[in-house]
């Protein structure tokens, strides 16, 4: 392996995210983001940011506000 360097880390770091890249690749990213302070940064940015996305996903609103905002939204479109 050798390393990719921070332009191609960072092309890749969505699909290495999501374990997209082949096997070589994904290498290669790993291997740079390890001796990278930049990019090693970046990519704890990047973890940070996928997870809040995923937590805030599966989060609903509550039943009564809910309620609430539909009924809102009924009321705008009949005028």
């Amino acid at each position: 392996m050798t390393d990719c360097g921070c332009e191609k880390a960072r092309a890749e770091l969505e699909e290495y995210l999501r374990n997209e890249l082949c096997r070589e690749d994904a290498a290669d990213v790993r291997e740079h983001v390890d001796g990278c302070v930049d990019c090693s940064g970046e990519l704890r940015v990047a973890v940070t940011i996928t997870e809040v996305v995923q937590r805030a996903c599966r989060e609903s609103a509550p039943e009564e506000l809910r309620s609430v905002v539909l009924a809102r939204i009924r009321e705008i479109q009949a005028h």
